[in-house]
């Protein structure tokens, strides 16, 4: 009451704001719920919003936000060393590993011509060589901001864009070390090599110790933990604060540490859900957090009438820019790349937000960076991560997929040997009475081509004694569907073999019964992705597509699948891979005599002898699958896909989708899923197609050809 009060008298809103922290948190709640979203239907990046609103919200806009707020400070360095973190955990060490040699070749490049540029600045404008040098660093690395982009599209295998990806890990760790040694100098009044080659020593200790420590205990305990999805979820946290007290300890920045402890746990936690919640917490709190403290740093009054400051970001940009398209363009010269790997090359390195910003912000709190070069690097950010994902999203499109010489892993024989062993098997989880019938048709109408079977599972959940009354009422309740389900497919000419599982969590039931059953398939019902807590902990669709060894098809029907006649398949990648739902579709069309149409989209702009190009290399990997009835084959040029395909889905009774996971880079706000979106808005039946996680060949039966790719 005394709150509402203050504010029905109008008392001044810094006073108000300073006795009460909860009206600026829930503001800065408000803030980055609903900025990012104009910001991204404006066609740009949400972080760009959020830091514009900083400037609003600061002291040059209305005042509601201080500097030196203590709520703020603390929760905007939780969102820097989260930043690093995540920084590391996205990078993709595989790739890495496969095109290592040509990384470092190309990291190099774009290391140190950079820095050599932003050197050069720094020195013509007067500021001192540890300044210089570091705002040279600055330069050095970058953010993959449109790697979800090129992953839809699928030329992240292209030889060109995996040395961008692989080059990133060396650009960010010399970046971070030129970072320590300055400002190690400048806490020291200058350059001493004695104090250096000790830093040098201690962090070389610290670095081994996080990097194989935080590896070697993260695995001891993802193993003993067995399925404890919160508490390795904790655990990964723990790592991140450790490692950031620990670089404190030797005298480094926290980020160093942040940013170790992210290359540490990198395989650890791989592409599962743990990674997912651990990205989802701070991209959607801590993160956006900190891009609005970066906002009220900025001065824009002393920006917008200093003609030193606007020369100096004019020089930055532009410096940025160009020492880039010559790191690429000796890329190109080496290595051969034609002009299109090129210009990929070149915007996949433009984007500075992750390592940059960071940077940016401890040289500023170190006294290293003026404000000058503060506002300059900020709007640097706006710049390059607007036009690198805009350039890339133009020059990728035409790119190729490069075959990997390196060996597939182990287990992809072993996977292809069992789905062609044994009877194509598709595996049935059934929990809901009233869609139990749909599902089980489309299994039976899937299994009847392939001449396979079906097996419908229930799980019981588990409990700490097996005489439990309801383990029992859970028991009885599976048996009933159970029986139904064996019936309903005994009436389709189908075999069944139900099968009840008692386990602790239906996610885990379900990939583990489909592994022990040799399942080439999993048919599972729809089920909302929605919701802050099947955002933090999943829901059983999320893990079993994350954990699966074989493909998952989710489902919603709104008719009988016996009644589909015309399906669509939307194929926004023109390789081989990407095939696997048109080979579904067609097997369910065999089923029903039905016509199946693949459909792609591209741009407008697009010429019709491009169009026409398209067309022939689709209709010639569509050919490759030797199916009996070929689908037909529709391109249309349109300036959004998703409403492309929404216009078309109005003439059919089923779409099949591919389901496709979400990297987030740091900051990368803006960049949403095609899929996620036809799946809120179609309203005819879905069926998005998972596949395994560890390879992308779906077991499908031999009767519908199957291609591989190693990922």
């Amino acid at each position: 009451m005394q709150l509402i009060s203050q504010v029905l008298a109008l008392e001044p809103n810094p006073s108000v704001l300073g006795k009460e922290p909860i009206v600026p948190f829930a503001i800065l709640l408000v803030v980055i719920l609903v900025v990012p979203i104009l910001f991204e239907r404006l066609r740009l990046p949400g972080l760009v919003g959020l830091v514009i609103s900083g400037v609003v919200l600061g002291p040059a806009g209305w005042n509601l936000f201080q500097t030196e707020s203590p709520m703020i400070n603390l929760l905007s360095d939780i969102g820097l060393v989260y930043l690093m973190f995540v920084a590391g955990l996205e990078v993709d060490i595989e790739q890495f590993r496969r095109r290592k040699n040509r990384s470092f070749g190309f990291a190099i490049f774009t290391f140190f011509i950079p820095l050599l540029a932003g050197t050069l600045i720094g020195q013509a404008f007067s500021f001192g060589w540890l300044t210089s040098i570091l705002i040279g660093s600055l330069f050095a690395s970058y953010s993959l901001l449109a790697y979800p982009l090129i992953s839809r599209l699928g030329v992240v295998s292209n030889e060109a864009v995996a040395i961008a990806i692989g080059a990133k890990i060396f650009t960010d760790t010399g970046a971070l070390l030129v970072l320590t040694i300055c400002v190690a100098s400048a806490h020291n009044g200058g350059f001493n090599l004695a104090q250096l080659l000790t830093l040098s020593g201690w962090l070389t200790i610290y670095s081994v110790a996080v990097l194989v420590g935080f590896d070697w205990a993260g695995k001891e305990f993802f193993r003993r933990s067995g399925g404890d999805e919160g508490n390795q979820f904790l655990f990964v946290l723990l790592s991140v604060f450790l490692a950031a007290v620990g670089a404190q300890l030797i005298g480094v920045e926290k980020i160093i540490g942040a940013f170790l402890a992210g290359l540490a746990v990198n395989e650890v936690v791989g592409e599962g859900p743990v990674k997912e919640k651990v990205v989802f917490v701070g991209s959607v709190l801590f993160i956006p957090i900190f891009f609005v403290d970066l906002g009220l740093l900025i001065d824009l009054p002393a920006f917008m009438t200093s003609a030193i400051t606007v020369k100096l970001t004019l020089l930055i940009v532009f410096g940025l820019i160009a020492s880039k398209l010559l790191a690429a363009l000796l890329t190109k010269l080496l290595y051969h790349y034609n002009w299109r790997e090129m210009l990929t090359i070149w915007s996949l390195s433009i984007p500075q937000v992750g390592a940059t910003l960071a940077a940016t912000l401890v040289g500023y709190r170190a006294g290293l960076i003026s404000p000058e070069v503060l506002n300059s690097v900020v709007v640097l950010m706006l710049v390059t991560s607007t036009i690198g994902p805009l350039i890339t999203s133009r020059c990728a499109v035409g790119l190729t997929s490069s075959v990997v010489a390196e060996p597939a892993p182990t287990t992809l024989p072993e996977t292809n040997i069992e789905a062609t062993d044994n009877a194509f098997t598709i595996l049935v989880p059934i929990y809901n009475p009233h869609t139990q019938q749909y599902l089980i048709e489309l299994a039976a109408l899937l299994a009847s081509q392939a001449s396979g079977k079906i097996i419908p599972l229930a799980i019981a959940t588990a409990a700490a004694q097996m005489d439990a009354p309801q383990l029992e009422a859970s028991l009885q309740r599976s048996e009933r569907l159970l029986f139904k389900a064996t019936a309903q497919s005994r009436a389709l000419g189908v075999e069944a073999s139900p099968l009840l599982r008692i386990d602790d969590a239906f996610a885990q039931g379900i990939s583990r019964a489909a592994r022990e059953q040799k399942a080439s398939l999993i048919v599972m019902g729809w089920g909302k992705r929605t919701g802050l807590r099947a955002r933090l902990f999943g829901n059983v669709i999320d893990n079993v597509l994350w954990a699966a060894h074989c493909p998952v098809a989710v489902t919603r029907l709104v008719e009988s699948p016996k009644k589909i006649q015309r399906i669509l398949v939307p194929i926004e990648n023109l390789i081989s891979p990407a095939l696997q739902p048109v080979q579904l579709a067609q097997m369910l069309a065999e089923a029903n005599q039905a016509q199946v149409t693949v459909l792609n989209v591209c741009d407008r702009r697009t010429s019709s002898s491009k169009i026409a190009a398209r067309r022939s290399h689709l209709s010639l990997l569509v050919s490759k699958l030797a199916l009996p009835n070929p689908p037909e084959i529709q391109i249309i040029a349109h300036e959004n896909v998703a409403q492309a395909i929404l216009q078309a889905a109005r003439l059919y009774d089923l779409v099949v989708l591919p389901f496709i996971r979400n990297r987030t880079s740091p900051g990368g706000l803006a960049i949403s899923d095609v899929t996620t979106q036809l799946a809120r808005q179609l309203t005819c039946s879905i069926v998005m197609l998972g596949e395994p996680q560890r390879t992308q060949a779906a077991a499908l039966p031999s009767s519908v050809p199957s291609t591989t790719a190693n990922v």
